[in-house]
């Protein structure tokens, strides 16, 4: 069965038409309808209408098994042929860095199809926690492109911690968090500090920078060879 057709398969299965599925994933109407009748196997869409029908990319690329998608909508699920996940499992979004820049004002809007992808965790996380994928060499040699982190935004930075944070610009940043001292006013100053000795460090007292929430998980993901 192609990625198209499995798309109309669960779309049917969840009671979805194909304006339903628009609204829930943000994907328009003719893509939709034009990928479920193509036979390709893969497509730049399928994150989204995946997770607009309680799925992950994997399972809806997984031709082996016939998931409960209407179970899996309501966060019900234990897929047939499946080990059911442990209990206390949390799926993360995968957000993009202007997305996580903007967290505190998109946070309580945030649709299923707006993740990139989604992760799961077994860890006691909030219910605001997200995923970053890290991009670019600044972290090096410890945080490579490709690897994951986990992000919560109630928990507080400590001492040596890793933190995503705004500095101003659009898109958030992943650095290491060092206090510093106190200003004349009592309040903290910190540092946010590139692993990479090529790129500099930037002070809450010369860019304004707040902390949009502390890592809690680090996923290496090793490329092929």
């Amino acid at each position: 069965m192609s990625l198209g057709a499995r798309i109309r398969h669960y779309r049917s299965k969840a009671g979805l038409t194909l304006e339903d599925l628009s609204d829930l994933s943000g994907v328009e109407v003719g893509t939709i309808n034009a990928l479920e009748n193509r036979g390709s196997s893969r497509s730049k869409f399928s994150t989204k209408l995946a997770a607009a029908m309680g799925m992950t990319l994997e399972m809806l690329e997984d031709a082996e098994h016939d998931y409960d998608v209407r179970a899996l909508m309501a966060g019900t699920a234990v897929p047939s042929n499946v080990t059911p996940v442990p209990a206390g499992t949390r799926r993360i979004p995968l957000v993009s860095y202007i997305q996580a820049g903007m967290w505190a004002e998109i946070i309580d809007r945030f649709q299923p199809g707006d993740a990139d992808d989604w992760l799961t965790t077994d860890q006691d996380v909030s219910p605001h926690t997200f995923a970053l994928q890290i991009k670019g060499d600044s972290m090096l040699p410890e945080f490579k492109e490709g690897d994951r982190v986990i992000i919560d935004p109630d928990v507080a930075p400590q001492p040596g911690d890793f933190v995503a944070a705004k500095n101003g610009e659009e898109e958030a940043t992943f650095k290491k968090y060092r206090p510093r001292s106190m200003d004349a006013n009592g309040a903290l100053i910190f540092e946010l500090i590139p692993l990479n000795d090529d790129y500099p460090s930037m002070r809450s007292d010369v860019v304004p920078i707040y902390i949009v929430g502390t890592m809690v998980e680090h996923r290496k993901y090793r490329k092929p060879r």
